[in-house]
């Protein structure tokens, strides 16, 4: 009997119990394991010694192979744009051995410059968009903000006891304002609770609502972050249809024009297969709108399901584009290999940026350094 089915069903069938009477060491008992296969991909021409020998074997063979295939991680596939290249080896300055000891304390004091640093994700862990570089799971339809998210974050973080904190969040284009309310009433939590507290808020292109983005931007934070997360041309191939680099450009725009001295912040991976001269358009892209602040990293694939590794940027050339970006304008731009947007970003360096603008026109921020 053969089955045709998308995805074969692993069939357990459990032999018999023995009657107890005749149970011993010497009578194992045995279970069947069974696989319905997929009619479709067999051969089932008859088998014949005399003229097919080299077709049993190789029939036989193809067929093992298949199966053994359907049987790996990713029974999905590979896209035009995914899978590992096994010709691209991970460089040594990526490598970095697990923290010990002291070094636990990393994360929490900025990497060694005295700024206590956290990163909250909010509205849930299930993105509406699937973007080619992310690992987040993704689903239509994901389970409704927590409405007591907002002071329950403020709380925690209160008591963490530190300087700076990121809020992010997935995107949630199933929510008529992005989350934008959501964001808006945990930096007003946190506040609240801790009114010195630096609060970073990374968000989403709120599908270019820019209400939505006046909202985040009129909270009280200190630094408004959405990022291009690559050059133009690999917009479509990166990011989800829904986003877009003009759409980007203009939320970072709108932040910076809503609230007088409002500090922007973007960020950008590396290693995707753009050009030098891609990469500086961005950059010339970002400071026409005066975004403050750059980040640039190495894109890192998660799976094999995401985005190819197209090169390893060398901790030299980061050090070129950081060099780069602070000469066309940017206040500060932290660049390099393990550098994310939210982690080893300057946060020293933004929390000073922010303090000496407090109570400052924009022209008086444009002179500071």
């Amino acid at each position: 009997m053969f089955q045709s089915l998308t995805k074969p069903p692993s069939i357990s069938v459990p032999s018999p119990k023995p009657f107890k009477s005749h149970q011993c060491c010497c009578c194992p008992t045995y279970r069947i394991r069974s696989e319905a296969l997929d009619s479709s991909k067999l051969d089932l021409r008859p088998f014949s010694n005399k003229n097919n020998d080299s077709w049993s074997s190789s029939s036989a063979a193809e067929l093992l192979e298949s199966s053994a295939m359907k049987k790996g991680p990713y029974p999905g596939g590979m896209g035009p744009y995914t899978g590992r290249d096994p010709n691209l080896k991970k460089p040594g300055w990526l490598r970095q051995r697990a923290p010990q000891g002291e070094r636990f304390q990393e994360c929490w004091n900025g990497g060694g410059d005295g700024v206590a640093t956290a990163t909250i994700m909010l509205l849930g862990d299930a993105c509406t968009r699937g973007c080619r570089f992310c690992a987040v799971k993704t689903s239509k339809n994901p389970a409704p903000p927590d409405p007591m998210e907002p002071e329950n974050t403020a709380k925690a973080i209160a008591s963490w006891g530190v300087d700076y904190i990121v809020l992010t969040s997935v995107d949630r284009d199933d929510i008529p304002d992005g989350g934008s309310v959501h964001f808006a009433q945990t930096v007003k939590a946190m506040k609240k609770l801790k009114p010195d507290i630096m609060v970073e808020c990374l968000t989403s292109d709120f599908r270019g609502d820019l209400e939505a983005v006046s909202t985040v931007v009129c909270s009280g934070l200190d630094v408004f972050a959405h990022n291009i997360e690559t050059v133009k041309r690999l917009q479509r191939i990166v990011r989800d249809p829904r986003a877009g680099y003009d759409q980007s450009l203009s939320v970072l725009k709108h932040a910076k024009v809503s609230k007088e001295g409002m500090i922007t912040k973007s960020s950008i991976m590396l290693g995707l297969g753009e050009s030098d001269d891609e990469l500086k358009q961005a950059m010339a892209d970002l400071r026409a709108i005066d975004v403050d602040i750059l980040t640039l990293g190495q894109y890192l694939q998660p799976t094999p399901l995401q985005l190819t590794v197209k090169e390893y940027v060398t901790p030299e050339k980061f050090a070129y584009w950081k060099e780069y970006g602070e000469a066309i304008g940017f206040r500060y731009v932290a660049s390099g290999p393990l550098v994310r947007s939210s982690y080893r970003a300057g946060e020293l360096f933004v929390k000073s940026l922010v303090r000496g603008s407090a109570g400052r026109t924009s022209s008086v921020l444009g002179g500071l350094l």
